[in-house]
């Protein structure tokens, strides 16, 4: 079945494996943000989550998207009653998570962020979201979700404040902020009381 996570994937991997080796093409859709500042090229907010630096960035991102996409399709089916929401909160996760890197870079030259990152953070807290106590295997290790989410943003702001690893951890920390908001603004009513139950039920609560 032809889902929107995998048309996502499949598009993305096309521009991506295409533009490898070549920087030129890269820079053109980048996330750049002097370049949108100077020349009000907006798009780039979206096509920087097209474009990836090797078929590990790639892998990784795509791969992600696989696992945990399908499941949000299924749960914004039932929240919204189109599964349309998906593509725009994967659209909308591409843009937030990167208007921080905007602000904070738009005045040098040299810095330029590529990669699906953020909106692939969005999708995994999401998920984090519906199912806290669900498995998530990390570097083969198993640790309940919502422990991973945490972490997650623990290191992102870490490394984020200390630089210098060429990864935008900010689009990964507010493209995971995002993931969260994105249901629980606009369906709170159903989305708390489905997380309050979820986050009172682990396995052995009360037993």
């Amino acid at each position: 079945m032809m889902t929107l996570s995998l048309v996502i994937i499949i598009i993305t991997c096309i521009i991506s494996i295409t533009a490898f080796n070549r920087p030129d093409e890269i820079d053109k859709l980048s996330m750049w943000p002097y370049m949108v500042r100077e020349h009000n090229q907006y798009y780039r907010f979206i096509t920087g989550g097209l474009v990836h630096a090797d078929y590990m960035h790639l892998g990784f991102n795509m791969l992600t998207l696989w696992f945990f996409g399908r499941n949000i399709e299924i749960i914004f089916q039932q929240l919204f009653g189109n599964k349309i929401y998906f593509l725009l909160f994967y659209v909308l996760a591409l843009i937030v998570s990167d208007i921080p890197s905007y602000i904070r870079h738009r005045n040098n030259y040299s810095y330029r962020s590529i990669g699906a990152s953020g909106a692939v953070s969005a999708v995994v807290f999401a998920a984090i979201l519906f199912q806290p106590w669900a498995t998530i295997l990390v570097f083969v290790i198993p640790m309940w979700a919502i422990l991973y989410g945490v972490l997650f943003l623990g290191y992102s702001v870490y490394m984020s404040r200390r630089g210098g690893d060429g990864i935008n951890h900010d689009a990964h920390f507010w493209g995971a902020i995002f993931g969260v908001l994105f249901p629980l603004v606009l369906k709170w009513d159903v989305v708390v009381p489905v997380f309050m139950y979820q986050i009172t039920h682990f396995p052995g609560f009360g037993r």
